[in-house]
């Protein structure tokens, strides 16, 4: 897509308040939030973390807990049992191998259990302010719909968009895609009757220019 840039500052416009939606105060905090959110909405993961943070919010807290009390906090988020050994798991290592410090660079963070590129990226990018490209299933379908990238996995999707964003546009251009993913480009039944970027999106041209012609 040549008009990348162009594309991101409409949808700066559309989404002035695009930011991670994860509540969180640390880094250990956002990393938790991060791991409950797969296959379940940040509203319902707030709500869970809410509540849990106020007890336990520090790797040596969760170390400290078992797998069935953290299974019973995080019970109404989805996959709460492989989540639960996930957060055990990190949190021991994390305790024991980097001084109770959530890692602040990719290889360490992808090293922690559970703890995925996207994972990764999302801490580092959120908590640590480094420029990183997080792909969800939100970027992932955005990105190839509307033709930034054309690429079949979040892995590859996160290295093209690496190439195809100016690196100081990476973490910002995450949220924008998520926004837009959420509000409008929807998975199901993408809303393009009221899309600010049609003018630019291969879906759109592929779909309904065609129609329109």
């Amino acid at each position: 897509m040549k008009n990348i840039n162009k594309v991101l500052d409409i949808l700066e416009e559309i989404y002035p308040d695009a930011k991670c939606e994860l509540d969180y105060t640390t880094p250990f905090e956002l990393l938790v939030a991060t791991i409950l959110s797969a296959q379940c909405t940040d509203v319902r993961v707030n709500k869970v973390t809410g509540d849990m943070f106020k007890k336990y919010n520090t790797p040596k807290d969760f170390a400290n807990l078992s797998i069935e009390e953290i299974e019973e906090e995080i019970k109404s988020c989805g996959l709460y049992k492989s989540k639960a050994e996930k957060i055990k798991s990190t949190s021991e290592k994390i305790f024991n191998e980097y001084n109770g410090k959530v890692p602040d660079n990719l290889e360490d963070l992808t090293k922690l259990p559970g703890v995925g590129r996207k994972t990764a990226n999302v801490v580092l990018s959120n908590a640590f302010n480094q420029d990183a490209m997080a792909v969800d299933t939100h970027v992932f379908r955005v990105s190839n719909r509307i033709g930034i990238v054309n690429t079949q996995t979040p892995e590859k999707t996160e290295f093209a968009l690496m190439d195809a964003i100016p690196k100081k546009r990476w973490s910002h251009s995450h949220h924008l895609l998520i926004f837009h993913g959420r509000r409008i480009c929807k998975a199901r039944k993408p809303e393009c009757g009221i899309c600010p970027i049609t003018k630019y999106c291969k879906y759109y041209k592929n779909n309904f220019d065609k129609v329109h012609s």
